[in-house]
């Protein structure tokens, strides 16, 4: 099946409920230090509803994967959105701080039965060498999630009702669940039956030795981008005097370099190959990241943050390509263990953050994420090579 004739609204559907599971992961970024004042707790225990959202995300991924394998990828999604879109309600409504970082972690559980199963069905659908563009059409919603996400919650951050995000998350989610499970009934790819169990499964995507690579890779980039990236807002509002709803944007305009990248990704793709996305990629996070962390120009964190947003979804969106690939008989399993330890990593990357900063600055986050984005990247990038 080609490109051209996969089902096109399942796609629209699949890339709405994307956005929604990603701006349910980055929400509480800028609600942060709101969070910290509200409960009366420091910033790296408010940093927690980051954390167990990205460990719930990454750890319930290795359900998810084989399910859809084994029921049908789009029936999974759909039932995950519905569960997911339950505990955002129960975020809106927590009365107490414990109870929600529970109903956090549980959104994350069902949030990670989206977006892996989406790139493993479009895996499915769409033959290897028109994948890269369309996964980057696919991840429009994902990264405007993310940005808008933050911007959301730094919006709310500053005002009293500031739960009013969790309630329109919930009802996006429920939305587009129910329409995923009506396309479900005519989904064109067929079940396949898995191994003996789950772990069976997820044994044999981890045996292939490039597979070992790519999660490897994706699993560190994960703690170096996704630790700094949390705490920009923070940054922002502490060092540069930005208000909270202010500092927020800053996410959105990472993601603008996301979409920059989905626009161009077909010329991209053709003109620097996998190996060249990869290292301009990394060089451009590394770049925005100084320009984030070190320049005393409030006016320069926009432009740090677009270049860090290019850079990342040129690195990243290489790696989830490569990914689908790495084991096309059990592609869900296999982008269940790759996001899974992609948003592990996300979840050390946090909580080690939040300690760093909370000991220093949070500057001196950023300016750790500058320098160790560089041998990641590269070393993926030579290792890609020598595989042609």
């Amino acid at each position: 099946m080609t490109a051209q004739v996969a089902p096109r609204f399942t796609i629209v559907l699949l890339s709405l409920a994307a956005f929604a599971s990603a701006a349910s992961m980055r929400v509480t970024d800028a609600m942060l230090p709101r969070l910290a004042s509200h409960f009366a707790i420091g910033i790296a225990q408010a940093a927690n509803v980051i954390t167990v959202f990205a460990v719930a995300y990454g750890a319930f991924q290795v359900a998810f994967g084989p399910l859809g394998d084994r029921f049908g990828k789009l029936r999974v999604i759909g039932l995950a959105g519905v569960g997911a879109a339950a505990a955002t309600v129960a975020c809106l409504v927590a009365p107490s701080y414990g109870t929600f970082v529970v109903a956090r972690f549980v959104a994350g559980a069902f949030c990670g039965g989206i977006i892996p199963l989406s790139m493993a069905w479009l895996g499915d659908v769409v033959p290897y060498a028109e994948r890269q563009p369309v996964l980057a059409r696919f991840l429009l919603g994902q990264i405007l999630g993310l940005g808008s996400g933050a911007a959301v919650g730094g919006f709310a951050a500053d005002q009293g009702a500031w739960r009013w995000p969790f309630a329109a998350l919930a009802a996006w989610l429920l939305a587009t669940a129910v329409m995923l499970l009506f396309a479900a009934r005519r989904d064109p790819v067929p079940r396949k039956a898995g191994g003996r169990h789950f772990a069976h499964d997820l044994g044999l995507v981890f045996a292939v030795p490039w597979a070992r690579v790519v999660v490897a890779t994706v699993f560190v980039e994960g703690i170096v981008v996704f630790g700094a990236l949390a705490f920009v807002p923070t940054h922002l509002h502490d060092a540069r005097g930005f208000s909270l709803s202010t500092a927020g944007l800053a996410t959105l305009v990472f993601a603008g370099g996301g979409v920059l990248f989905a626009l161009f990704a077909r010329p991209l793709v053709r003109r620097l190959g996998e190996v060249g996305l990869a290292i301009a990629g990394t060089c451009l996070i590394a770049a925005g990241f100084a320009l984030v962390g070190w320049t005393p120009r409030a006016l320069a964190a926009p432009g740090g943050c677009l270049l860090a947003g290019l850079g990342f979804y040129m690195l990243h969106n290489t790696l989830q390509a490569n990914a689908t690939q790495m084991a096309p008989e059990r592609r869900g399993a296999g982008m269940a263990l790759f996001a899974s330890l992609y948003f592990v990593g996300q979840a050390l990357g946090v909580a080690a953050a939040g300690h760093v900063a909370q000991a220093s600055r949070p500057g001196v986050v950023i300016f750790a994420a500058c320098l160790a984005i560089l041998p990641v990247g590269f070393t993926f990038a030579r290792l890609r090579r020598l595989r042609v």
